[in-house]
């Protein structure tokens, strides 16, 4: 695990400190002069090295404990995040907006995050389906400024229907790729998921956690809690950023 330590002989915890530093601002974008505006959250640490435009997955919002402990633990690491909503969410309605508009809310996130943190070397991605989105915005056109995408378990198929067609469209992705995934995970089977990223090349780079389900979550026999892991895996997300900043 990747973590920002102490100076030697420092009793400061850096995680403590960064957290204590961290604000977090309300902002709203548009995504078209038809659609509207949608809301999001702008989480930034002191001394942030990085920024990650965050999408949330399909049935839950930028508000929930998930995304919010992956913002939080970002900010230990340096990392700034901006977790926003999708229309639909917004509006409060179940069902997801089309693709058309998924992926013009993450441009329109993306250019956000231009607009309110200049200057950070910007990173996109998010949970799931966002994370999904977002790579299909990636490979209709490039984002902006966008030096590498993270994807938070990425949905390769449906529950139950393993396959690969629904990553197709990353080989049209020309950023750097960072899978993060479960072992366990029902909606990416490592038997299709793992030849993916091997046939991307260097574009691409796959962390799997053990035991892990969509979510990171872990059996209790595996001896190890939620939140240590999801500490495992936003270490190594930071890491990666880290090395495509520096």
């Amino acid at each position: 695990m990747n973590n920002v330590g102490a100076p030697a002989g420092s009793n400061a915890d850096p995680k403590a400190e960064a957290m204590s530093m961290a604000t977090t601002k309300q902002i709203r974008f548009i995504v078209s002069e038809r659609s509207g505006k949608v809301s999001g959250l702008l989480r930034a640490p002191r001394g942030a090295r990085a920024l990650l435009a965050l999408a949330h997955g399909a049935g839950a919002g930028m508000r929930h404990h998930f995304m919010e402990g992956l913002a939080d633990k970002l900010a230990e690491r340096g990392v700034a995040t901006l977790r926003y909503q999708f229309l639909y969410m917004e509006k409060g309605i179940k069902r997801p907006d089309n693709e058309a508009l998924l992926t013009a809310t993450v441009r329109a996130a993306v250019a956000a995050a231009l607009e309110h943190a200049p200057g950070l070397p910007l990173f996109a991605g998010g949970k799931s389906m966002g994370g999904r989105m977002t790579s299909i915005a990636a490979a209709k056109e490039p984002l902006e400024g966008v030096r590498g995408l993270v994807f938070f378990g990425f949905p390769l198929h449906a529950a139950g229907k393993p396959g690969a067609e629904r990553g197709r469209h990353l080989f049209n992705v020309r950023s750097p790729m960072l899978f993060l995934q479960g072992s366990r995970d029902t909606l990416a089977d490592l038997r299709f998921l793992e030849p993916v990223c091997k046939a991307l090349g260097k574009r691409a780079e796959l962390f799997v956690v053990a035991g892990g389900d969509h979510s990171f979550h872990v059996l209790k026999s595996s001896g190890r809690s939620d939140d240590a892991v999801l500490d495992e895996v936003v270490g190594k997300a930071a890491a990666w950023m880290m090395q495509k900043v520096y």
